[in-house]
């Protein structure tokens, strides 16, 4: 199952994608991990999805990537008397803490939080957008606005607050239960929704206590402004297109993407691009144009993965939503000028000697033109400043941990075996080579170039470069 495309791609599965012959297929078609929502997944559902995936994995003897999403804070107007009401542009209308059914003129907002933080000039947008207010008088217990854009408004509809920094975690009560089910389960990567500073990806760590990566979804506004800490707490990154694009003027969406994913690729960490990437397959077999054009956007910016939602979980043509991304992974990598765009992106090397060693493994496979940039690695990290290079070559991660291997699932063009330790620096490098052999990287009297951490098996430990001969067997000597 070797992929022909150094991109990620993560599927979320539903209720079109959540039997065996399915998550199957998917896998065949190019998924490389697979995501969990949390908002529309009981615990039983999720364990059931995760024993799936297991079986997936064993039956192709290849790591697989579980990404549990958790649904955060839910943010919602209270009810109305008559379910609904028309909002006319530039009329008043009141927020309050008063539990009575509303009207045309006021409504419950069950949080007190909000009507704590909410000042004059605030922008409320209320129904994914459609509907957008702005505070003019604040206090504990009511918010009385301006209508700037009105519409239909009906029960219990979602409130975003692009404005304002509010004071609550970004993990509910739902969501803890929910973290300490996958936990149990024994998933791979946790995505943390809501993030708006670094102390929530640090809460979260606390509670994870090392048992899974946390990815920090970026989708507030306030999350912008301390990006670099963020990026520093957390693993991983995923650019949620979808709720920047409400609480943030959409033409500013494209150049924070851009932002985002280089910084990202400065600081080692994998970064995926989600969000209606290919949203016209939920109904339709092929895609849009503009929607090709966006997935190979991501495909050239070097981001890690990219994701597909209701594509694959809900969507008529899953399989053939994994497919087409395949597809346009492996033609935008074919392109002559991918690696110079790629290249032309790449940080300078940090001030470390796995770092050190990562710049110099790629600068020697390219000079050399070698097949295959071989990383023995422990826990990963070996792999991750490597693939931060985006070599030339494919990167192959060798690591006796599977918990490793399943987590590398979601970094650039990391072909990941799990395989049984090596005894001794010669039986490194001779398997090295029959691994790479073994699996279509090299040819019998090609060179391979091996990275790896000594003494061996110890974490973060990268500081040894060697090239060696592959034989005709496959084994490699120096």
């Amino acid at each position: 199952m070797r992929r022909l495309r150094r991109i990620k791609i993560l599927a979320t599965l539903g209720p079109a994608s959540s039997d065996l012959a399915m998550i199957r297929r998917l896998f065949e078609a190019g998924a490389d991990l697979f995501r969990i929502n949390m908002s529309h997944t009981p615990h039983d559902k999720m364990r059931e999805l995760v024993a799936t995936i297991r079986n997936v994995e064993s039956s192709y003897g290849r790591p697989i990537g579980i990404l549990v999403d958790l649904q955060g804070p839910k943010l919602r107007l209270g009810a109305f008397a008559e379910g609904a009401v028309q909002l006319q542009n530039g009329q008043t209308f009141t927020l309050d803490s008063d539990k009575t059914p509303g009207d045309a003129t006021r409504v419950q907002l069950p949080h007190p939080e909000i009507l704590a933080a909410l000042r004059p000039g605030h922008s409320l947008l209320l129904d994914d957008g459609k509907v957008r207010l702005i505070a003019e008088d604040t206090s504990r217990e009511y918010a009385v606005t301006r209508v700037v854009v009105g519409g239909r408004m009906s029960d219990r509809k979602g409130v975003s607050l692009p404005d304002t920094d509010l004071p609550v975690s970004a993990m509910t009560q739902k969501d803890r239960a929910d973290l300490e089910a996958a936990l149990t389960t024994g998933v791979d990567w946790i995505a943390l929704s809501f993030v708006q500073r670094a102390d929530d990806v640090i809460e979260a760590k606390k509670m994870i206590r090392g048992r899974a990566a946390v990815m920090a979804k970026i989708e507030k506004p306030q999350a912008i402004d301390r990006l670099a800490d963020i990026i520093e707490a957390s693993d991983a990154l995923m650019v949620a297109r979808g709720d920047l694009g409400v609480e943030l003027p959409l033409e500013r969406v494209p150049s924070l993407q851009k932002q985002m994913t280089r910084m990202a690729r400065r600081a080692g960490k994998p970064v995926v691009i989600a969000t209606q990437m290919l949203e016209s397959m939920i109904q339709a077999p092929v895609p849009t144009r503009a929607e090709v054009s966006d997935v190979a956007t991501a495909v050239y910016e070097g981001a890690d993965a990219i994701m597909l939602s209701a594509e694959s979980a809900a969507g008529k043509f899953p399989v053939e939503a994994v497919s087409t991304m395949n597809r346009i992974g492996e033609e935008v990598e074919r392109d002559p000028t991918y690696l110079s765009v790629v290249a032309a992106q790449r940080p300078a090397p940090e001030a470390t000697a796995g770092d050190a060693i990562a710049d110099a493994a790629r600068q020697i496979a390219e000079t050399l033109d070698l097949p295959a940039l071989i990383c023995w690695t422990s826990s990963g990290s070996t792999a991750v400043r490597v693939a931060r290079e985006r070599p030339k070559p494919p990167i192959v991660a060798i690591t006796p941990n599977i918990t490793a291997g399943r987590r590398l699932a979601v970094v650039w063009g990391v072909h990941c075996v799990v395989a049984e330790d090596a005894r001794d620096q010669d039986d490194m490098v001779s398997r090295a080579g029959s691994i790479a052999f073994r699996d279509g990287f090299v040819r019998a009297g090609q060179r391979v170039i091996i990275v790896a951490g000594v003494p061996l098996g110890i974490p973060g430990t990268t500081n040894m470069v060697r090239i060696a001969s592959v034989g005709p067997e496959g084994d490699a000597n120096m």
